[in-house]
């Protein structure tokens, strides 16, 4: 059974996420107003999820994620952001978050994405995706370098699924461009972003970008 943290200084957001979560029967273990109360839910819930706003009291979303390691280390962060977020959304991609769902996202969505971070898995809206590329400086020759080499040890297969991911296509928009099932789709992203050694699906689209595996 999933058990979920919900951390938002809005009451009326955490009551819409609890009721959306709770009627797709996802246990809601405790929810919490500011950074403090967050971490000390956390500490004691010890759920599998903790679902969290960027901007709390006292402390924000991504102060909260950093010491989940040694508040509850089998507690995984998925961050609740708006577009206003974005320079917040980057600074969490590139510290590993394990998810990212936008507040204007559709209920099944937010579910979805829940039940992925849970279950072990990267959750990115391909909303965020685009967004976070956007905002990413031109590649540096290091960097361009790092990345042609990484990006090599993928099979052409393995390639065209994370050209796919670069532009932010969802696993079903994946799945129709290459016409495989989504399932299988699902392996393969796992398959890039271990051979790429990335933790989400943005820093495998950052990734492409700087090697030139992407139109953008």
């Amino acid at each position: 059974m999933t058990r979920v943290v919900i951390a938002d200084d809005e009451p009326l957001v955490v009551e819409g996420v609890r009721t959306v979560l709770e009627a797709a029967g996802i246990t809601i273990a405790a929810t919490a107003y500011n950074g403090h109360e967050a971490l000390a839910a956390i500490e004691q819930a010890r759920p599998e999820v903790a679902l969290l706003d960027l901007h709390m009291p006292g402390l924000g979303g991504l102060a909260v994620a950093a010491r989940l390691g040694e508040a509850s280390p089998g507690t995984r962060a998925l961050v609740l952001t708006s577009f206003g977020d974005q320079e917040n959304v980057l600074a969490a991609v590139e510290q590993g978050a394990a998810g990212f769902v936008l507040k204007t996202c559709a209920p099944e969505e937010l579910v979805a994405a829940v039940r992925a971070v849970a279950a072990g898995e990267a959750y990115l809206s391909p909303v965020v995706t685009r967004m976070v590329l956007g905002l990413v400086a031109p590649e540096s020759a290091p960097r361009r370098r790092d990345a042609v080499e990484r990006v090599a040890r993928l099979a052409a297969r393995e390639r065209e699924v994370l050209e796919a991911v670069a532009e932010g296509l969802s696993n079903a928009e994946i799945a129709r461009r290459v016409h495989m099932s989504e399932a299988s789709v699902k392996t393969y992203v796992s398959r890039v972003l271990a051979k790429l050694d990335c933790t989400n699906r943005v820093q495998a689209a950052m990734l492409a970008r700087d090697a030139g595996s992407t139109g953008r």
